[in-house]
């Protein structure tokens, strides 16, 4: 026997322990506790996220609206975690300049990838410029880790370094400053 799709529906809903789909046979009541309940497993999935690890509100916003939840129960929801300060752009932000210099990583690369997570551009200046890194030293210390002590010794090996610098996300100046680059020499870097 073939059951009807809106019967094969109700069953998945009743499974799941929420009323029929049908919006319309609801009461005012049934649609709020409905709503309150679609909240509260909205909550329960962003507090689980949370607990791994930090998450800005744009990228927690992406992984709860992929789940299959409605946009109005997740503004809901982040709106309440913002408030109990469970999520905070600025934490997010703070924490991953942080982790990622220590990884080895610039601040133009973190910019970039702050900037997908929905972060605003003043809090990324704010965090990057924050003067808890010195990203020329960084940026001489992972040459240092990938190169060696030496100094590169001719035009190709100080291009490769910088390329690999550049991808790493250092600018031009953290690059110099990395390499020890005079452009007033000629092809030999300065040595000390």
């Amino acid at each position: 026997m073939r059951r009807s799709k809106t019967s094969r529906t109700r069953e998945l809903f009743e499974a799941a322990g929420l009323p029929a789909a049908d919006d319309e046979a609801l009461t005012p009541e049934e649609r709020a506790e409905r709503a309150k309940k679609q909240d509260k497993e909205v909550e329960a999935s962003a507090v689980h996220l949370l607990s791994r690890r930090e998450h800005s509100t744009e990228e927690l916003k992406r992984k709860l609206a992929a789940k299959g939840y409605p946009e109005a129960s997740i503004a809901t929801v982040l709106d309440k975690l913002g408030k109990k300060k469970w999520v905070s752009d600025e934490r997010f932000a703070a924490n991953y300049v942080h982790h990622h210099a220590r990884r080895g990583q610039g601040p133009v690369r973190i910019r970039a990838e702050l900037r997908q997570q929905g972060i605003t551009d003043e809090q990324i200046q704010q965090k990057i410029a924050g003067g808890e890194q010195d990203w020329s030293g960084l940026a001489a210390e992972v040459r240092r880790r990938k190169f060696g002590a030496e100094l590169p010794r001719s035009a190709a090996e100080r291009a490769k370094q910088a390329r690999f610098l550049q991808y790493r996300g250092f600018n031009s100046d953290q690059i110099r400053a990395a390499l020890k680059f005079d452009p007033d020499l000629d092809d030999e870097p300065e040595r000390d």
